[in-house]
C-alpha cells in the first residue's frame, strides 16, 4: 500500500507531538478509540483540523468537538498530515484515492495499534471503576469474551465460579501468593527454600539493573503480572533496548485492570526480578500444573515442547491420560512417562493448596530430579478457559463451593 503504516502507539504519540496540523480520515470505531486514547492521555486536540469521511450519511457532525466533513469540504493544506483511522482491509482503497487527489503526507493505523488503543482505553476505564461497579463491568467483559451471560448469583461452571472468586474471594493472602517475589518467603516457610528457583536480583525499575553483572543466561520477569518475562539464553544476543521498553511499560501497569478484573494483582508492589535459567534438555522445560480443589489435586496439566510448539497433556493422579484439553493446544503424541517424583509433587501441591477453594500450583522437575516451585495461579486463563468438552467445565465447577 502507498503511504506509511504506524505500527506502534509510541509512534502514533510521536506524530501527535511533532505535527502542527492533522486530519483524521474515519469516524468509525477506530477513530473513536483513537480520540478516547488521546483524550485520556490529555493530548491537546487543537492540532486536529478535521475528521474526514467519504460520505456524511450515518456519521456524526462532530467527535470530541472536532467537525466531521467530506474530503471535498475539508481544508487540507499541502503539509497537513492525514492519518487514516479505519480497519486495514479498507485502508488501501482510501489511501489510493487520496494519492489520486494529490495528497502525499499520509499515514495509516495498523490493526495492531487499534488493538493497543482499545486495550489502553479499557485499562483506564477499569482502573477508574469503584468497587461497586466491578460486578457489572465483569459481566460485560465476560459476555464480550465468551458470548455467554455470566451468572454470579448461581454460578455452575468452572469459568463462572472463577469469575465469582474474583469478586468474592480475593484476600490479602491471595495477593501475597500471586506476587512472584513475596510468595518466595511463604514457600520457604511452607515447604522449604530448596524448592525455590535461585534469585539473582530484585529492582524497582529496569534502569537500576546492572546488566554487566547478570550471568550469560537468566530469566527476567515482573512480579505483578502474568507472562511479563524475558527468557535470556545468551546475554550477548539480548536486545536490551527492546526489553527496556517492555519492562518500562509493564512496571507502570496494574495487571488487575488489563481486562477481566483479576483483582489479586491490584495491590502488588511492582518489582523486576531475575532468576536462574532452568531447562531440562534442548531448551525445553517440563512444566507440571496441579489443578487443586479444596486442597486436593484433581488433575495434572503437563506442558512440553515449548520451542517446537507448546503441547499439553492432562493426567489424573495415577498418570492416566485424560481425554480433554483447554485452549488451542494439542496433545503430545509421544507416550510421556510419569515423573519420578510424581507422588512428592502431588503432596507438595496439596500442602500448598490447603485452605483454597481452587488454586493451580505450578512445579518444575529438572533432569537432576530437583523439584522447583513455579507459581500459584488463582484465575487460570482469566476464567475464560476454552474446554474441549463443555462437560469438563461443568464438572470442575461442581468441585468449587461458592457458599
Amino acid at each position: 500500500m502507498n503511504g506509511y503504516t504506524i505500527k506502534s502507539v509510541e509512534e502514533l504519540e510521536h506524530f501527535f507531538e511533532i505535527t502542527q496540523k492533522i486530519v483524521i480520515y474515519g469516524a468509525g470505531k477506530v477513530s473513536k478509540e483513537l480520540f478516547s486514547f488521546l483524550t485520556n492521555r490529555k493530548y491537546d486536540l487543537k492540532n486536529v483540523k478535521h475528521i474526514v469521511v467519504s460520505d456524511r450519511n450515518g456519521n456524526p457532525d462532530h467527535i470530541v468537538g472536532i467537525p466531521v466533513c467530506t474530503i471535498k469540504e475539508a481544508d487540507i493544506g499541502e503539509n497537513d498530515l492525514i492519518i487514516i483511522a479505519v480497519l486495514e482491509n479498507i485502508q488501501m482503497t482510501i489511501c489510493n484515492g487520496l494519492i489520486f487527489e494529490g495528497y502525499k503526507n499520509i499515514r495509516s493505523l495498523s490493526n495492531a495499534v487499534y488493538g493497543e488503543l482499545r486495550q489502553a482505553n479499557k485499562y483506564l476505564y477499569d482502573a477508574n471503576l469503584s468497587s461497586d461497579q466491578y460486578e457489572d463491568a465483569l459481566k460485560k467483559w465476560y459476555q464480550e469474551r465468551t458470548g455467554l451471560e455470566l451468572n454470579l448469583d448461581n454460578p455452575q461452571t468452572f469459568n463462572e465460579k472463577i469469575q465469582w472468586i474474583k469478586l468474592h474471594d480475593i484476600t490479602q493472602r491471595t495477593t501475597l501468593l500471586t506476587d512472584k517475589l513475596a510468595v518466595r518467603e511463604w514457600i520457604k516457610e511452607k515447604i522449604g527454600e530448596e524448592y525455590l528457583i535461585p534469585l539473582i536480583g530484585v529492582w524497582d525499575k529496569f534502569d537500576d539493573i546492572e546488566i554487566e553483572k547478570l550471568p550469560k543466561r537468566f530469566v527476567l520477569k515482573c512480579n505483578h503480572g502474568c507472562a511479563w518475562n524475558e527468557i535470556v539464553t545468551d546475554k550477548l544476543d539480548w536486545d536490551v533496548q527492546t526489553a527496556k521498553k517492555k519492562f518500562d511499560r509493564w512496571i507502570n501497569t496494574n495487571y488487575a485492570f488489563r481486562g477481566g478484573l483479576q483483582l489479586q494483582y491490584k495491590d502488588i508492589e511492582p518489582k523486576i526480578i531475575a532468576e536462574e535459567y532452568m531447562e531440562n534438555e534442548a531448551g525445553d522445560l517440563y512444566d507440571y500444573k496441579f489443578w487443586c480443589f479444596n486442597g486436593k489435586v484433581e488433575f495434572i496439566m503437563f506442558l512440553s515442547e515449548r520451542k517446537k510448539g507448546l503441547r499439553m497433556n492432562n493426567y489424573d493422579k495415577n498418570w492416566n491420560l485424560l481425554p480433554f484439553f483447554t485452549g488451542n493446544y494439542t496433545n503430545n503424541k509421544k507416550k510421556i512417562k510419569p515423573p519420578k517424583k510424581l507422588k512428592e509433587m502431588i503432596a507438595l501441591a496439596e500442602k500448598l493448596s490447603k485452605g483454597f477453594r481452587y488454586v493451580r500450583v505450578d512445579l518444575y522437575l529438572l533432569n537432576d530430579d530437583e523439584i522447583k516451585f513455579g507459581e500459584m495461579t488463582f484465575t487460570p486463563r482469566n476464567g475464560v478457559c476454552k474446554w474441549s468438552d463443555s462437560n469438563i467445565d461443568r464438572y470442575l465447577g461442581s468441585l468449587i463451593n461458592c457458599n
